[in-house]
C-alpha cells in the first residue's frame, strides 16, 4: 500500500524546511507520498483554515503539523480540526512555551516531537533582513542535521509510516512522544568521542540561542540594547554550525560517517565506509 502523509507547515521553523524531504531524500520511495500545505509566513486563523481544508481534501493516513510555538491558537486549532476529522496528528515544534502548556500537549492524544535546538530567530527589524534570515536558517538546518536531531525525527516519523503499512489506522497508531535533547540527538551518531562532544556542544549552544532571542525580541525595549542581543544569538548559531562542521570532518577522517538511506520500498539500509554498499 501507499501511505499518504500530510504536512501542515504553519509559519516557519527549520524542521519545517526539511520535514517531508527527510522521509524521501531522493524522491523515489514507492511506499508513501507526501502533500504539504502551508500558511506562508504567518499563523493567522484564515491561513490556518486554508491549510486544514486542503489537507482534509487530500485524505492522509496521518498528518504532521509543524510550526513555531505549537501551543499558539493557530497550530492548536489546526491539529484539533484534523483530529476531529479522524486524522492522527504528530506535532513538530520548538521549545518556546511554559511548562504548563507543554504538560497539556504531552497529556493529549497528539504525538509530538519537540525540537529543543530549533531556536527562535532574532526577529528585530533593525537587525533581521532577508539575507540574515536565510543565513541563520542555513546554520540551524546544519546543526539539526549534523548533530543527529533530524535523523531521530525522520526515524520517529518512519515508525508511524511502518505502522500504517502494517494495517494500523486512526487511534491504533502509536505516535511519537519525543523531546529532542542533546543526548537524544547525538546518540549513536558518532564513532569518534571528540566528534560526538563537538556535536553535543553545538546542540547545547543552539538550544541556548532561543533564550537569548526571547530576551532580545520580547524583554528588551531599547533598540540600542536589543540589536546586539539578537546579533549575539545569531553569532552563537554560526558558532554551533562551525562545531558541527568540525565534528563531521573528524568523522570523515576516520571514514566513520553513518549513512542510512531509504530504499524504494521504505526500508532503511545503512553503511559507514564511504566506498561500500548500504545493507
Amino acid at each position: 500500500m501507499v501511505v499518504k502523509v500530510g504536512i501542515a507547515k504553519l509559519g516557519n521553523i527549520a524542521s519545517g524546511v526539511m520535514a517531508e524531504l527527510l522521509l524521501d531524500e531522493r524522491a523515489d520511495r514507492e511506499d508513501m507520498q507526501t502533500f504539504m500545505a502551508t500558511s506562508g509566513t504567518k499563523l493567522e486563523p484564515a491561513d490556518v483554515d486554508r491549510v486544514v481544508t486542503n489537507l482534509k481534501t487530500y485524505g492522509p493516513d496521518f498528518c504532521i503539523v509543524v510550526s513555531p510555538n505549537g501551543v499558539l491558537p493557530g497550530p492548536t486549532g489546526a491539529r484539533e480540526q484534523l483530529a476531529a476529522a479522524g486524522i492522527p496528528v504528530v506535532v513538530i515544534t520548538d521549545d518556546v512555551t511554559t511548562k504548563k502548556e507543554w504538560a497539556d500537549l504531552k497529556e493529549s492524544k497528539f504525538g509530538y516531537i519537540i525540537m529543543k535546538a530549533d531556536a527562535m530567530i532574532g526577529a528585530r527589524r533593525e537587525f533581521l533582513d532577508p539575507v540574515e534570515m536565510a543565513d541563520y536558517n542555513g546554520n540551524l538546518v546544519k546543526v539539526l542535521a549534523l548533530t543527529g536531531a533530524f535523523r531521530k525525527l525522520q526515524s520517529e516519523l518512519d515508525k508511524v509510516i511502518d505502522q500504517v503499512k502494517e494495517g494500523k489506522k486512526g487511534a491504533d497508531l502509536v505516535l511519537p512522544k519525543v523531546v529532542m535533547t542533546s543526548d537524544r540527538a547525538v546518540d549513536g551518531e558518532f564513532s569518534n568521542p571528540y566528534a560526538m562532544a563537538k556535536a553535543r556542544a553545538a546542540y547545547e549552544v543552539a538550544q541556548a540561542v532561543a533564550g537569548v532571542n526571547v530576551k532580545g525580541c520580547f524583554m528588551t525595549k531599547e533598540w540600542e540594547k536589543y540589536i546586539p542581543i539578537v546579533c549575539s544569538a545569531h553569532e552563537m548559531m554560526r558558532a554551533a554550525a562551525v562545531l558541527c562542521d568540525e565534528a563531521r570532518e573528524i568523522e570523515k577522517a576516520g571514514d566513520g560517517i553513518i549513512r542510512k538511506p531509504h530504499k524504494k520500498d521504505g526500508v532503511i539500509v545503512s553503511k559507514k565506509a564511504l566506498i561500500s554498499k548500504p545493507e
